[in-house]
């Protein structure tokens, strides 16, 4: 069976969260900087005390081995920082990318949360990570969401039950002006 793949499900804007993606992205590229670095000071190191024979114009020169592969190896170390700057440029900026965008969503769906909208549940595209992220916060407002509409149960209860008391008018007014606090500050 071909599966079709739905149209609106699939990201296209990859710079998502700009600043964390650049972050990680340049981050990354120090490491690779570092690594030819490093990899650099082995080599002189382990090649200190060598010498080696070269022809230069039709002459026999004879020269430490650090010096004499020195163009080289930065040649070479700066050809490969290149290529694997724009491998990493662009494993990275994929994968920061299933990172970035349930970030994004996160934010959005936490702030209408944070609003009161209690029946609001957060979903990710399937190949985004962070899926037990969201299983926690749905969880999560689902469980404040039956707290908020026990508590409201219990008001209307109280209500009334005070309505046939003999300051029922007080009392029920109190309880309404509770329940509308309740209803303006949550969406259940």
């Amino acid at each position: 069976m071909i599966r079709k793949k739905k149209i609106g499900s699939q990201r296209r804007i990859y710079y998502i969260k700009k600043d964390f993606q650049f972050r990680f992205i340049f981050k990354f590229c120090l490491l690779v900087l570092a690594g030819g670095l490093v990899s650099t000071g082995i080599l002189s190191f382990f090649s200190k005390g060598t010498l080696t024979s070269t022809f230069d114009n039709s002459r026999l020169v004879i020269e430490k081995t650090s010096i004499a592969i020195l163009p080289a190896v930065v040649y070479t170390n700066l050809i490969t920082l290149v290529l694997i700057t724009v491998a990493t440029v662009a494993v990275t900026l994929l994968v920061s990318h299933k990172l970035a965008g349930p970030m994004f969503r996160f934010e959005a769906d936490l702030k209408m949360i944070g609003e009161g909208e209690l029946t609001k549940k957060v979903r990710l595209r399937k190949e985004d990570q962070l899926k037990d992220l969201v299983g926690s916060l749905n969880d999560m407002t689902a469980s404040l969401h039956g707290k908020v509409a026990d508590i409201r149960s219990h008001i209307r209860q109280a209500r009334d039950f005070a309505s046939e008391t003999e300051n029922a008018g007080a009392i029920g007014e109190r309880l309404d002006a509770v329940l509308k606090d309740i209803d303006d500050k949550f969406i259940l």
